[in-house]
Parts: C-alpha cells; structure tokens; sequence
C-alpha cells in the first residue's frame, strides 16, 4: 500500500505544490486547508505522515501538533513556518513535531525528509522494536502500552519524553551524546537544537527522580552526553 499523506495548509498554491511533489514519489495526499478540520482528520483517520503549517484559520499547527500527541497519535509531523523564529521551531520539536521546514523549501529536501519520517517511523513499528516490558530498578517501561510506572506509580510523559526514556533504557548504562539522540529520537538531525534534548532531559528527570538536582537514574556525562543508570 502506499504511503498516505495529510497536509494541513491553507495556502492553495503551496498544498498544491507539495501535493504534486509527494505525488510524484507514488504517495496517496488529502489536504485540508483549515486547522479545525485537519486536526478532526488527524485524529479519526490513520495517516503516515502529516505535514502541518503552523499559521492557519481556527487552529494553529503548533496546538494541533500538541492536541495530536496528547491524544496519543503517534503519526510522524512535519512542521512547515514561514517564520525564522527559533522559538517556534525549538517549541514545535519540544510538543511533539518529529522534523521542520521553514518556507520557501525546496521540493526535493520536502521529498527527503518525508522519506527519512517514513523510514524511521518502519523501523520504530511493534514488530521491529522493543516489545517486553523493560525493568531497570524501580522502573518500569511498557513500550507496546507506552507506559512507565516509578515505584508502581504512573507517569505522565509526554510523547518525546517516553521516546527519550525508552531509547535510553534500550541501552541502560550507554553513552548518548545530544546529538546522537536528537537524531535518533526526533528522527532527523537537527543541527543547533541540541537544547531541546537538555530541556527533556530536564523534565524527565522532574518527574522520575526523587531530587532532580542529584539524579539516580538520568545521568549526565560531563562533555559526552546522557545515560540511563542501571546500577
């Protein structure tokens, strides 16, 4: 089956465009040119990628990215700005937003990166991926549910935050350094973003560790990165 796409953009000639372009590549394209409505769609209708503006009528992509992944869909978002402002791509990548391009684009780097999300988002399906329940100290992680429990309590992740926590405990006591796991966990390499990875890193710890300051399970390695310790 091919790749459906949604894009979410209300300017005509713009959708037009990336339709054309993704149609090209053999992909299958609705668009919705009202924020309302695309959020209605992405919701009730499985996509494989959704490609979302940020400035639309009725509601902004940056409330349909957060509204999309609170409700649990996982759908790979790539978020489109004319805006230069780094406050609204790092905010984008931070509620859930898997990669960005700021207008004009090029086609080419658009079919690129639709691509990348598709690769990453088959190689991140159930059946390639961790599946049992990891257990590292008082931790628990369920990938398939997309559940941790801290001393038999509930946590209350976010999206990338999960994403972050899991890809760590895959590989309890190794080395990450913010650019390895920017790649891997917002699945494109966003140079300069590094940040956004210390801001999870942050919140993570707030709501796993008992003293945030003096961290037992998210390490920091001075000059090197992150780990998850299992000891």
């Amino acid at each position: 089956m091919n790749p459906r796409i949604l894009i979410v953009e209300d300017q005509e000639d713009i959708a037009s465009l990336i339709s054309l372009n993704l149609k090209i590549l053999n992909f299958e394209v609705d668009i919705i040119h009202d924020g309302q409505e695309g959020l209605s769609r992405g919701l009730q209708t499985p996509y494989d990628v959704i490609i979302l503006d940020i400035m639309l009528p009725s509601l902004d992509g940056l409330s349909i990215c957060k509204a999309l992944r609170e409700a649990n869909i996982q759908t790979p978002l790539l978020m489109l700005t004319a805006r230069q402002s780094e406050t609204d791509r790092v905010t984008g990548l931070e509620l859930g937003a898997d990669d960005y391009l700021t207008k004009p684009f090029s086609v080419l780097e658009l079919q690129a990166r639709v691509k990348a999300l598709l690769r990453r988002a088959a190689i991140n399906t159930p059946a390639e991926s961790t599946t049992q329940l990891i257990k590292i100290k008082d931790l628990t992680i369920d990938p398939l549910k997309r559940l941790v429990q801290f001393e038999q309590q509930e946590l209350q992740l976010t999206t990338k935050e999960f994403d972050l926590l899991l890809f760590l405990a895959k590989a309890p006591g190794q080395v990450f350094s913010r650019e390895h796991l920017l790649n891997e966990v917002w699945g494109y390499n966003h140079s300069g973003y590094e940040h956004t990875v210390n801001s999870h890193i942050n919140r993570l710890r707030s709501k796993l560790e008992k003293d945030s300051a003096n961290p037992e399970y998210v390490l920091t390695v001075w000059g090197v990165g992150y780990k998850l310790n299992d000891k």
